[in-house]
């Protein structure tokens, strides 16, 4: 593999990163299961759950998203070895938000991910979510809610 594959690869996989959280926030649940393989995999033993296939994948996320009256995600680089047309990672996430129930919830997580390169580009055969830190505190914020899936142009 050349430096040159090795970094377009590495842009590859925090693009697909970085496609997943924006696809949650902007509730666009069809793009956010276009990222796993169809037979991918999101799981989240804490819960304990996993989705396998992007129909079941698209189905969760709308489900769990329509729980929150807010949610925010940040996603922050973590590790990645590409072996070929797969490769392994970490991402590390900070995630806090209130439930329409009222409840809060905070927390500091990794992603651990499995990764295969597609014709349609790098897309997600694993995601395993491992909360490390959570506290539900209530927030004492306020939520402002734009449109959904609606960009901002500075």
């Amino acid at each position: 593999m050349t430096d040159l594959q090795a970094l377009t690869d590495r842009v590859g996989i925090e693009a697909l990163r970085g496609e997943f959280t924006d696809a949650g926030m902007m509730h666009d649940y069809d793009r956010f299961a276009s990222l796993f393989t169809h037979d991918g995999a999101w799981r989240m033993p804490h819960i304990p759950v996993e989705f396998v296939g992007r129909a079941k994948i698209r189905a969760a996320i709308e489900r769990l998203q329509d729980h929150w009256e807010c949610f925010v995600q940040t996603v922050h680089p973590g590790t990645i070895r590409i072996e070929g047309d797969t490769a392994v990672g970490r991402a590390y996430v900070a995630e806090f938000g209130r439930m329409r129930d009222g409840s809060s919830h905070l927390n500091y997580s990794l992603y651990h991910d499995r990764y295969r390169r597609t014709r349609d580009g790098w897309k997600f055969t694993e995601r395993l979510y491992e909360v490390r830190y959570l506290d539900t505190s209530p927030l004492a914020g306020s939520a402002s809610h734009p449109a959904r899936g609606s960009v901002r142009e500075s």
